[in-house]
């Protein structure tokens, strides 16, 4: 009973979470399920050295890095190429509900290093805290932060770019 409430507390924000790695929704609820399995499996192992929160969020995120590994090895392409693939698929993905903005701010990440696209997801999709993102990804704070203001100043610099080419193509 208590897992079926751990389920319905975080399926929804994990999905998310997972959704912005993997791209598409038929992977992300593959990998959501993973997911879950895992926590399951691994709950009496919990040593509570961070919040559940955090902790199911770095299983999740191992879970998506895994299913992005495993997708490189069967077509030989860096993850990276994966992301763009994804992307170009996702404007026929009936789940998409973006606008043209979203849609152009999704172009940037994919074009951001991996690493520095996830912690921005993380930081600013899933409102998670400078600390947490550090516990998920297994790095330094001062690192964290460096990264993510430089993709913040680069994607603030691409989409006023974005904005001038909409508004000049009207």
């Amino acid at each position: 009973m208590a897992f079926k409430e751990l389920l319905n507390l975080y399926q929804k924000r994990l999905y998310w979470h997972i959704r912005k790695l993997v791209i598409t929704h038929e992977n992300a609820d593959d990998v959501l399920q993973n997911t879950f399995l895992r926590v399951y499996k691994n709950l009496p192992n919990f040593k509570q050295q961070s919040s559940l929160h955090t902790w199911m969020f770095r299983i999740a995120y191992n879970e998506s890095i895994r299913f992005l590994n495993n997708e490189k090895k069967k077509k030989n392409e860096s993850l990276d190429d994966i992301s763009k693939t994804y992307l170009n698929n996702l404007t026929s993905d009936p789940f998409f509900i973006g606008d043209e903005v979203q849609f152009k701010l999704q172009q940037i990440l994919a074009g951001l290093p991996e690493d520095h696209r996830h912690i921005f997801e993380m930081k600013y999709f899933d409102d998670l805290k400078f600390k947490e993102i550090a516990t998920i990804l297994g790095i330094k704070e001062g690192t964290l932060k460096t990264s993510y203001y430089a993709t913040v100043k680069h994607i603030k610099k691409n989409m006023v770019n974005v904005e001038l080419l909409s508004k000049n193509a009207v």
